[in-house]
C-alpha cells in the first residue's frame, strides 16, 4: 500500500512539472495581444487580457506569460486600419524582444480567419503567431476559450512552431492561416480546412506536426506594412442566379480599386455581370475571379493561338486575375496587399501563385 502511495505522489509530482520534452528546461516566454471577440465577452463586460490569463491557472508549466490589450470588440468592429496597426505593433515586439518564443492573438470568430490571413502575409518574423478564439463565451456553459486559449499558447512556445506562418489554433487542432475557414455559424469545431486538412494537434503531451506549409509567408513574405497607412479599397461580389452587374459598376464607381468575384462553379457569371466585368477592366480595375463553392482551384485563362483577341480578351489579359485555390475572403487580403505595392498585372499573378 505504501509502494502504491509514492508511485502516484511521484506521478503526480511530475505532472506539476513543465514539460522538458517539449520545452527544455527553461519555460518560454509568450505574449498576449488580446483584440476581444466571444472568448472575452462575458455578461457584464469584457474580460481583459489579464483575466484571460487568469483563467488558466496551470500556464506557468508551459509558458511565462506577458500581456497586452490592444483592443476589446467584436472582430467584426475591428478597421482595416486597426490591422495594420496590429502587424505592425506584432512586427516591433519580435523586433526589440528576440527573447520572446512567440505570440497569441485572441480574436473574434466571425472575421478570425481574415485576421489572422493578414498577419500571415504581414509578420515578418519566423517566430510564431497564434490566433485564437472562443465560439461560447464565459459566461455560457461549456465555455471552451481558457482551454483554446492554453493550447494556443503551448503552440507558440513549441519551438516547432517556428516558420510555419501564422497559426490558427482550437479545439486541440492546428490550422494555417492561409487555408483555414469558419465552417458553422454555431457549432464549436468550426474551424476548418476542409480540403487539405490540420497542419497539427496540441496533444497532451507536446505538439504535433503533420505537414508543413509550402507557400511563402511571414519572414519569406515580400509585403511590407511600416509605411502603409491605408489599404486599397478592394470589394467582393457574388454570382447568383439572375445576378446583375450593377453591385460590380457601384463598387468601381464607389472607389475600388480591386475586386473579388466569387464566382459560380469554375469562373462563372451572368450576362450581365460579364459586361460589368469588363467596364471594371475599362476603369482600370483589377478582378481577381474565385468560386463560392467553398474549395477549388480557378485557374488562367488561355486564349487560342490561331485565334485574334477580343477587346474584352485584351483587356483581360491586362486585369483579370485567376485566384488559384485563394477563397474570396483571403484572396481579397492578398490583392489589397499586392495592390498596396504594385499595379503590374504580371506581378500580381506571381503573388497569387507564390502566397
Amino acid at each position: 500500500m505504501t509502494r502504491l502511495l509514492l508511485i502516484v505522489v511521484l506521478g503526480l509530482l511530475s505532472a506539476s512539472k513543465p514539460l522538458a520534452s517539449e520545452f527544455g528546461q527553461d519555460v518560454p516566454s509568450v505574449l498576449l495581444i488580446a483584440t476581444g471577440g466571444t472568448i472575452s465577452n462575458q455578461s457584464g463586460g469584457r474580460l481583459t487580457a489579464g483575466e484571460l490569463l487568469n483563467q488558466i491557472p496551470d500556464l506557468d508549466k508551459y509558458a511565462t506569460p506577458e500581456f497586452e490589450q490592444f483592443s476589446n470588440v467584436a472582430s467584426s468592429a475591428l478597421t482595416l486600419e486597426q490591422w495594420l496597426q496590429l502587424s505592425k505593433r506584432i512586427n516591433q515586439v519580435f523586433e526589440t524582444d528576440s527573447a520572446l518564443a512567440g505570440i497569441v492573438v485572441t480574436s473574434g470568430t466571425d472575421t478570425l480567419e481574415e485576421t489572422a490571413y493578414f498577419l500571415h502575409l504581414t509578420v515578418n518574423n519566423p517566430r510564431p503567431v497564434v490566433v485564437v478564439g472562443a465560439m461560447r463565451n464565459p459566461s455560457t456553459l461549456g465555455y471552451e476559450g481558457a482551454a483554446n486559449l492554453r493550447q494556443a499558447f503551448r503552440t507558440a512556445a513549441s519551438p516547432k512552431s517556428r516558420n510555419k506562418g501564422v497559426l490558427v489554433v482550437l479545439n486541440n487542432e492546428i490550422n494555417s492561416a492561409r487555408e483555414v475557414t469558419k465552417t458553422d455559424a454555431r457549432h464549436l469545431h468550426t474551424f476548418q480546412t476542409r480540403r487539405y486538412g490540420i497542419l497539427g494537434t496540441v496533444d497532451h503531451d507536446r505538439v504535433v506536426f503533420y505537414r508543413e506549409v509550402l507557400r511563402r509567408h511571414t519572414s519569406d513574405s515580400e509585403f511590407d506594412v511600416s509605411s502603409v497607412e491605408v489599404l486599397p479599397r478592394v470589394d467582393i461580389l457574388s454570382v447568383y442566379q439572375g445576378a446583375s452587374g450593377d453591385l460590380i459598376k457601384a463598387a468601381v464607381n464607389a472607389g475600388a480599386r480591386g475586386l473579388v468575384v466569387a464566382s459560380a462553379g469554375a469562373g462563372a457569371t451572368s450576362r450581365d455581370q460579364r459586361e460589368a466585368i469588363t467596364y471594371a477592366y475599362q476603369q482600370g480595375v483589377f478582378v481577381v475571379v474565385s468560386t463560392r463553392t467553398g474549395s477549388g482551384r480557378i485557374t488562367p485563362r488561355t486564349a487560342r493561338e490561331d485565334e485574334p483577341l477580343t477587346q474584352e480578351q485584351q483587356l483581360a489579359a491586362r486585369y483579370r486575375i485567376a485566384a488559384l485555390d485563394h477563397a474570396p475572403l483571403k484572396a481579397r487580403i492578398l490583392l489589397m496587399l499586392a495592390l498596396s505595392q504594385t499595379r503590374d498585372v504580371r506581378a500580381i499573378r506571381r503573388m497569387f501563385e507564390e502566397y
